[in-house]
């Protein structure tokens, strides 16, 4: 695992892997996507960031940033110390909207800077536009990197002519959606994958194979599912609201799969999206 940091003594959260732009990033994080706006996600950010998380996924779109940027400011631990990523939304898109949309994220956040911004979707017509606005914004510092999310390779390949390249690529990924070719794709250009919905929304916890190798190393399913996709180098931002949830989706570095349980789970892969299919193009 390409570790910036990977000395066992350090706590599972603050493991971190080092993007192109020399940039650190945790390689698990907390994702808020439907996690309730108010009270719910403020307390989960909070007791999140208490128990070692010290990554946080949040969006525009996901209406929570204001919460997610008040528990930030009220942990007690320096700004360097987490590391944030928000998002463009689709209807956000577009040279001077794009600039509008992150200036109302700062806001909602009440922070100087993220450490992440993203193109949310590859918006026909308007992804190129944007993703020159977000190059200006991370000129300007006030995005420590900037990323896409829910790119395939044609439309990562739409940007190779910009002096920027993405640094991050958030896309579905787990062993039932096993995008290997975009994996080897974004590894060979330093492009880094962040997994979201890791797992399946729950869809494939129950799964026969991931129940028997949760059992065999005495771990959840949902351990089972996130070590995986560590161990294809990819940054895993599982959702829950659930404090013993969250401590159990921190202690991922505890155990290691035999070569033989890593080809089973990686035959496991059915195609399966539990959101929209990005190589289908949005309207």
């Amino acid at each position: 695992m390409n570790q910036a940091n990977s000395a066992s003594t350090l706590a599972p959260g603050h493991r971190r892997v080092s993007l192109a732009n020399g940039q650190t990033m945790p390689w698990i994080g907390l994702g808020v996507f439907r996690s309730p706006p108010g009270q719910t996600t403020y307390d989960t950010v909070r007791k999140a960031i208490e128990i070692g998380y010290r990554h946080i996924d949040t969006a525009s779109i996901y209406q929570n940033e204001s919460d997610v940027g008040r528990a930030i400011r009220d942990c007690g631990l320096p700004r360097h110390e987490i590391f944030l990523t928000s998002k463009l939304w689709n209807s956000e898109q577009g040279a001077s909207s794009a600039r509008r949309g992150f200036e109302h994220s700062l806001e909602r956040l009440g922070l100087d800077y993220v450490d992440l911004y993203l193109l949310h979707w590859p918006v026909p017509r308007l992804r190129r536009e944007s993703w020159q606005t977000l190059i200006e914004i991370y000129q300007s510092g006030r995005a420590k990197a900037i990323g896409v999310s829910n790119f395939m390779q044609h439309h990562l390949e739409d940007l190779q002519d910009f002096p920027v390249q993405p640094l991050v690529n958030q896309i579905e990924f787990s062993p039932f959606l096993y995008q290997k070719e975009l994996l080897e794709y974004c590894r060979d250009r330093h492009i880094q994958v962040q997994a979201y919905s890791p797992l399946t929304k729950g869809q494939r916890l129950q799964h026969p194979t991931i129940l028997q190798l949760a059992q065999k190393y005495k771990k959840s399913s949902a351990q089972i599912l996130l070590r995986w996709s560590l161990d294809r180098e990819v940054v895993v931002l599982p959702k829950s609201n659930n404090p013993q949830r969250l401590m159990e989706n921190l202690d991922l570095f505890s155990f290691q799969f035999t070569p033989e349980d890593t080809q089973i789970l990686s035959r496991l892969n059915e195609n399966l999206r539990t959101g929209w299919d990005p190589s289908h193009e949005l309207s």
